[in-house]
């Protein structure tokens, strides 16, 4: 799973570069959207599909999260607890995606059924929305499927050409090899080797930074 840096519940960590207190008027200059998504209801792919959280995904989502494989090197530990599951989903349900400098969680649903797998979350950058980090998480019972990276092609495919950002990023812990291939497969470009360049879990922890720019995935080079 790729780290994307968000705390046990919602709300994100501060982000690398100041610039969270904007004006919404600066942030209307920048090319490219600048405001929320507010109509957003749903993205689908052949198997999977991206769409916001319901209340009746608490019990999943609190399962993976609780998973000790999942949260290694995520930035909650497990077990996770119900109630927190329960305020995530009450909070979310209020944002949007695409909100300049805010963390997003898009559920991963088996379009067949729809039954929650996973989820995958983007930040676009405060001071210049044009830019956007992404993670994600898959549930151990659907890993191995292609589920995730089918769910990440709909993400960024989103961002590029519905959302119309410039540049992608993604970190990952440089011991999470799993998530490394996945974005390796999409055609992301490792940019970095960030060394014990987070805390977490008691440790000091490797990054590695991976980039794709949007003329890149219009020319098919992922």
């Amino acid at each position: 799973m790729a780290r994307s840096r968000t705390p046990p519940a919602r709300r994100p960590l501060e982000p690398r570069r100041s610039g969270a207190n904007l004006q919404l008027t600066a942030l209307k200059c920048v090319k490219g959207n600048a405001m929320p998504d507010e109509g957003f209801t749903e993205l689908t792919g052949p198997r999977v599909a991206l769409r916001r959280f319901h209340p009746g995904d608490v019990v999943t989502f609190v399962a993976y999260r609780s998973c000790e494989q999942v949260a290694r090197f995520q930035s909650w530990d497990a077990p996770y607890p119900r109630e927190e599951g329960e305020r995530f989903i009450r909070e979310i349900a209020r944002d949007h995606p695409d909100t300049a400098g805010e963390w997003f969680q898009f559920a991963v649903a088996l379009r067949a059924t729809g039954q929650l797998i996973g989820d995958c979350a983007a930040k676009p950058q405060a001071d210049d929305p044009r830019q956007c980090e992404i993670g994600f998480t898959i549930a151990p019972d659907h890993q191995g499927r292609g589920y995730a990276t089918e769910a990440v092609r709909l993400l960024v495919g989103y961002l590029f050409t519905g959302r119309g950002k410039h540049r992608i990023t993604a970190y990952c812990d440089a011991r999470n090899a799993a998530s490394a291939a996945l974005l390796e497969r999409l055609g992301m470009r490792r940019e970095g080797h960030l060394r014990e360049s987070t805390w977490a879990k008691g440790e000091w922890t490797d990054d590695l930074v991976y980039g794709l720019l949007r003329d890149e995935w219009q020319s098919g080079s992922w």
